[in-house]
């Protein structure tokens, strides 16, 4: 293909993702106010129910204005040649091939930043703000910012250098080297992001003493599981929303419970959340999740490796000639319909992972519990009851709520 034809492929690409991904979300959001299920009829009201669409329309509404603006933009970058007029312009002032690739990508980050900023302080200030989840004041909104923008910097800009100084130097083979990189920068990440990482925005303390601890002790030995990493994350200085997540492995093995979610189970249900959390171990989701990420990566390493080298992609993007960092932005964009399509299929091995551990956690424990729990997460967060089966095909990593109740109360 020359050219004038990737150019005209890649708006055809952006254009079908944008129209695919906004008809779903459209289907989703059309979805009407459902009538009270049996099983949620002590949890939820008719006044709920119709915040919780008016919480969803408002994300629709939102994720349309984003979308949309996101689109028109990237579309005019690639029809007017932006992308390669910055490559032209920077060319002049940096010669050093791997330097430029750097301090092109630089700009990119911080102009999509730029326009992406005001954007995502609305979200938290205001949308999240009315329907009383934000919880982070405009401090901690801009601290997490800075924090946010040198990591990116230390971590991102250092593989991106690794990976970028392997192109040059090594050429179309470059992938297979940056794939064990990558693959042991993930295992590190999931070993010591709880130490590493995860402290420099929140405070994790050690779960207190109490029944709550005693009966995750006691749980843990009986399903042979040694826990004394027990933890509590602050997610209240943020928002009111409550989570929990498993991570690391042997020794290094965290659970770590938000203090929101504390707040609003009994004991027996947050077990019974350990329990699901315990039952993702046990079933070797945990392994098989990072192993099929690493095989993602590969595959996206291996094709983008096919077109780093192409003359054409980097003109068909506004460049005066070859550019390795013109074509991995347009790799990206060409990518993008394989990467929905191998998200679609992670998100079906997820949701069958989280009926498993649905079902370890009722067998274990108890599955009454675990299913009062899920109703208070998802009216407590003004979850979709009612989502679109097409939305949750190609979306949902986890099935949708009353999916879940009927295999926990049957």
């Amino acid at each position: 293909m020359d050219a004038i034809q990737i150019k005209y492929l890649l708006m055809g690409v952006v254009t079908f993702g944008f129209l695919f991904e906004k008809t779903l979300s459209f289907l989703n959001s059309s979805r009407p106010v459902p009538s009270i299920p049996q099983t949620l009829d002590q949890y939820v009201d008719e006044k709920k129910l119709h915040e919780s669409h008016r919480y969803q329309r408002a994300y629709y509404k939102f994720g349309l204005l984003t979308g949309s603006i996101s689109f028109l933009i990237t579309i005019g970058l690639i029809y007017f040649g932006v992308f390669g007029w910055v490559d032209q312009w920077l060319s002049q002032w940096i010669s050093h091939p791997l330097l430029l690739s750097l301090a092109y990508f630089g700009i990119i980050f911080i102009g999509s930043d730029f326009l992406s900023l005001p954007f995502d302080y609305y979200q938290t200030f205001v949308i999240e703000e009315k329907f009383g989840f934000n919880k982070s004041t405009k401090a901690t909104y801009f601290s997490d910012k800075i924090k946010g923008y040198v990591l990116s910097i230390i971590v991102g800009g250092g593989l991106l250098a690794v990976l970028l100084w392997l192109v040059h130097q090594i050429g179309k083979d470059f992938w297979w080297q940056f794939w064990l990189i990558a693959a042991a920068f993930m295992v590190f990440v999931n070993l010591f992001y709880t130490s590493l990482i995860l402290p420099l925005f929140n405070k994790l303390t050690p779960l207190e003493d109490g029944e709550l601890r005693d009966k995750i002790i006691h749980y843990t030995k009986q399903v042979n599981f040694p826990l004394e990493n027990l933890f509590v994350i602050d997610g209240s200085k943020r928002s009111s929303k409550a989570n929990a997540f498993f991570s690391g492995f042997g020794k290094r093995k965290k659970v770590v419970l938000y203090d929101t979610l504390i707040e609003q189970h009994t004991p027996d249900e947050l077990v019974a959340v350990l329990a699901h959390e315990i039952g993702h171990y046990k079933k070797k989701h945990i392994i098989s999740g990072m192993i099929s990420g690493i095989l993602q990566i590969g595959i996206l390493l291996f094709i983008l490796a096919q077109f780093i080298h192409s003359e054409a992609m980097s003109l068909a993007l506004g460049g005066s000639q070859m550019a390795i960092h013109l074509n991995i932005i347009g790799f990206t964009m060409l990518f993008s319909p394989i990467s929905m399509i191998i998200g679609i299929f992670m998100n079906m091995v997820s949701r069958k992972n989280e009926f498993e551990a649905d079902a370890y956690a009722k067998e274990t424990y108890d599955g009454k519990p675990l299913a009062e729990a899920l109703k208070t997460l998802s009216i407590n967060s003004l979850s979709n009851i009612n989502p679109h089966p097409w939305y949750v095909f190609v979306n949902y990593s986890h099935p949708p709520l009353l999916e879940r109740l009927k295999k926990l109360e049957a």
